[in-house]
């Protein structure tokens, strides 16, 4: 059985409640229950995770690569945009990773149009809610 991961990056436990004119009502349990549901369907193992704290996501990378993972959904939040440890981490796993966002980030602020992980990563989504991570499953599935 394929072994893939989900991780999410700060703010994004604040779905529902944080900006919903940019993010929506989908909090996220809804999303990882839907992520979940289609994994199950796809006979596909997924484990997932969130932080608030860039070392903690950098940990859980280096876990998963220890552990067999294969591939890993990640919407690292504004870690995005600043964080080379973050960059340096992916590239260094072994894994492949799509890049997710929920808004389309490169019709925001001009500042959220440079993802420093996104050049390290299989492919970006962006703009689509939720069906973003499922097409990320779908294709770290195959």
């Amino acid at each position: 059985m394929k072994k893939l991961a989900l991780i999410n990056g700060a703010n994004l436990d604040r779905l529902g409640k944080r900006e919903p004119e940019i993010y929506g009502s989908t909090t996220l349990e809804d999303i990882v229950a839907a992520v979940r549901r289609q994994a199950e369907s796809l006979g596909v193992a997924l484990s997932d995770f969130q932080s608030n704290h860039e070392g903690a996501i950098i940990d859980e990378i280096a876990r998963l690569a220890d552990s067999g993972c294969e591939g890993v959904i990640i919407n690292p939040g504004a870690f995005t945009h600043t964080s080379v440890a973050l960059r340096d981490s992916i590239a260094g796993s072994g894994m492949k990773f799509v890049e997710v966002h929920i808004s389309n980030i490169h019709a925001r602020e001009a500042f959220r149009d440079n993802s420093l992980t996104a050049p390290v990563c299989a492919a970006q989504i962006c703009g689509m809610g939720l069906e973003g991570y499922l097409a990320a499953l779908r294709f770290l599935a195959k």
